[in-house]
């Protein structure tokens, strides 16, 4: 489903998928909720990982490291209610210091209730198992945004670094081509033709 519509309500999660270019993130979220495919997730964990998402993206957009154990001890040390003041403000001091605006992204954060309202208000998400044609084709777009995404952060960070002048480059392309190798018999396929073939075809022979 889209992450944003004319024909849903408004929706704080859907708004922050656009604002910080998290294409996807609704998919995922909504998969996770479900137990689509992979393991259900409760709406408070769902509420940290979205969180954990938007503090990421602010570090890479302001240059910084986004390792997942630093965002994940990042967001501890700046919501949970066991750090001690000094570590908060370390924690926001050092963001601060990389050009992360703090109390914005504090605000952004979201609580369960709308990851709630998001899933069902807004996605109409249900409990619904999907079709193997829909899991596959949903899963296949999923993966292209992905794909999308990465293009995009990749080509953004090269223009800032040759715009920094910390490398040479002057005309550029990025390309991105995930390819699938089954190991029984050698074949290679995209990855929309892996998915859309349903496998390899030695299987099927």
């Amino acid at each position: 489903m889209p992450d944003s519509t004319d024909n849903r309500p408004s929706s704080k999660v859907a708004r922050l998928i656009g604002e910080y270019d998290l294409d996807g993130l609704g998919d995922e979220l909504e998969a996770r909720w479900t137990g689509d495919g992979v393991e259900r997730t409760s709406l408070r964990d769902l509420a940290d990982y979205f969180n954990e998402r938007l503090l990421e993206q602010a570090l890479l957009d302001a240059g910084m490291s986004a390792l997942e154990s630093d965002v994940s001890t990042t967001y501890r040390n700046l919501t949970d209610d066991d750090v001690s003041p000094g570590v908060r403000t370390d924690a926001r001091n050092r963001l601060e210091a990389g050009g992360v605006d703090v109390d914005k992204l504090e605000s952004d954060f979201v609580s369960y209730q709308a990851i709630r309202s998001y899933l069902t208000d807004y996605r109409d998400a249900e409990y619904r198992r999907l079709s193997d044609e829909e899991k596959v084709e949903k899963d296949l777009q999923s993966i292209q945004r992905l794909m999308t995404r990465t293009l995009s952060v990749t080509e953004e960070r090269i223009e800032k670094l040759r715009e920094t002048g910390r490398v040479d480059v002057e005309e550029f392309e990025v390309l991105l081509d995930v390819q699938v190798l089954c190991q029984s018999c050698g074949e290679q396929y995209s990855i929309s033709e892996f998915l859309e073939s349903r496998g390899c075809e030695c299987q099927r022979d």
